[in-house]
């Protein structure tokens, strides 16, 4: 019979045999959730005190498991932690090393606890901390439109439905159509904060603990709103991830959408804007090319994010109550999408900024396509005209300016008067690009009044959130 020192350190009293070297490692997870190693002693520490507070752990074996755990934070930090994967996890490394520096008294710090808690303490504070790391990116990427958009705010370019040339709008205006994009994001985010910042710590293995803990102290210590009320739930729950996943499937369509325009933008076809080199890469056959290789690889990270969620969502789905080896599973897509999600904002917001706008070749685009179509049946119902016999009037001066090739504006005063005698000089004061995208006045307008004050008041908004 082999010793129990040969298996598992944390459950080898019940087994008689070492555990096969494959299974060791193929159900380590060592090699990605030591990423949590500091959110794992920060939530030992607490645990520590709170044993402390209620009599089961003394005063100096407080001390000493501090002092033990600080120095492993430096260790880790340094880079020169041995991490083994013999102990299968972050906890078991962690909790051996203290072992060996401290004695007997590193074993008594798991008392009260299990794993399973553990780990659903550890994630969520590496995970809250991440969301507060991405919230300011993403906060610093929307200052980067807001940059951009004052620049743009008089800059005439074609508004499109279907990929078609509808109406003119200013670039600005569709620059804040990318903020409230982020907005909304933003705000998912910090929903999903408020969920996961519910301590599972005293949960232990699914029943709670027999000793006498105090689980609204350690959800203090650790900055939790407060614990959690279920203990099977606790251990199991894995929603916070899957919600953020969700936050960041939603972030990367946005990102995703805003990529393609950005690629259309600068293809010859279109020409609106200029990227920054250092955005770009060349071709190696091709030596006039610039690619936009930024946006493209963000447009196309988009499905790496989705397949994460879609991962988390199966992973959960058939998952009887309380916690499961599966879950070991959510940490390798839950870390991608943050990792992901961190790049792809850094790359917008270092990105955004700096983008160059062809005043020019957007005006001109939103010349052609007959964009004031509607600002003419607009003025003709002003003028007595029901809106369905105005529509029918302007599908008769487009046909005609495609048989002429005419824009609405370039058309004489006789021209239009064949379809409407109502129609009268004043007619080209709406029929101009500058016009049209004046007279749209509102909340929510493309008018560079409009535009002007959405900056500024989502400027505000940022500060106040700052």
């Amino acid at each position: 019979m082999s010793d129990s020192k040969d298996t598992n350190l944390s459950w080898g009293g019940r087994f008689s045999e070492a555990t096969d070297a494959f299974v060791a490692r193929f159900t380590a997870s060592v090699n990605f959730d030591q990423r949590m190693a500091l959110q794992d002693i920060q939530g030992s520490i607490a645990h520590a005190t709170m044993l402390t507070s209620v009599g089961v752990l003394t005063e100096e074996e407080l001390q000493s498991i501090r002092t033990g755990l600080t120095e492993i934070v430096t260790d880790i930090e340094n880079g020169t932690f041995q991490w083994s994967l013999a102990l299968e996890d972050v906890h078991m490394n962690v909790e051996a090393a203290l072992t060996s520096q401290i004695g007997i008294t590193g074993k008594k710090l798991h008392t009260g606890r299990s794993r399973n808690d553990q780990v659903a303490t550890d994630i969520r504070l590496w995970l809250r901390k991440e969301i507060d790391i991405i919230a300011n990116e993403l906060t610093r990427l929307q200052r980067g439109i807001l940059e951009l958009a004052g620049r743009e705010t008089d800059t005439i370019m074609p508004g499109f439905t279907h990929l078609q040339t509808a109406q003119p709008v200013t670039f600005g205006h569709h620059l804040m159509a990318w903020f409230e994009m982020m907005e909304r994001d933003h705000s998912r985010l910090q929903d999903c904060r408020k969920r996961l910042n519910q301590s599972p710590l005293g949960a232990a293995a699914l029943a709670g603990t027999t000793y006498p803990i105090n689980r609204h102290m350690t959800a203090e210590l650790l900055g939790f709103d407060a614990p959690t009320r279920n203990s099977l739930d606790s251990v199991s729950d894995r929603d916070f991830a899957i919600e953020f996943c969700a936050f960041a499937s939603m972030l990367l369509t946005h990102l995703s959408r805003a990529s393609e325009e950005l690629v259309l933008w600068t293809s010859a076809q279109f020409n609106f804007i200029e990227l920054p080199d250092r955005f770009c890469t060349g071709s190696s056959i091709m030596p006039q090319k610039k690619n936009p290789d930024v946006p493209e690889l963000v447009r196309g990270k988009s499905g790496r994010v989705y397949g994460h969620l879609v991962a988390l969502l199966t992973l959960m789905k058939s998952q009887p109550l309380a916690y499961n080896k599966d879950n070991q599973e959510d940490k390798e897509p839950l870390f991608d999408t943050v990792d992901t999600v961190k790049d792809c904002l850094r790359a917008f917001a270092d990105m955004v900024p700096a983008i160059q706008a062809k005043k020019e070749n957007m005006r001109e685009a939103a010349r052609r396509g007959f964009s004031t179509a509607t600002d003419l049946a607009d003025y003709l119902v002003r003028k007595g005209i029901p809106f369905r016999d105005s529509h029918e009037i302007v599908g008769k001066s487009v046909a005609y300016g495609i048989a002429s090739n005419k824009d609405l504006s370039e058309m004489s005063l006789e021209e239009l008067q064949q379809f409407s005698p109502v129609i009268e000089q004043d007619v080209f004061e709406v029929l101009t690009l500058e016009g049209s995208v004046a007279a749209r006045n509102h909340i929510g307008g493309t008018a560079p009044e409009q535009v002007r004050s959405a900056i500024a008041l989502a400027k505000e908004h940022l500060n106040a959130r700052d």
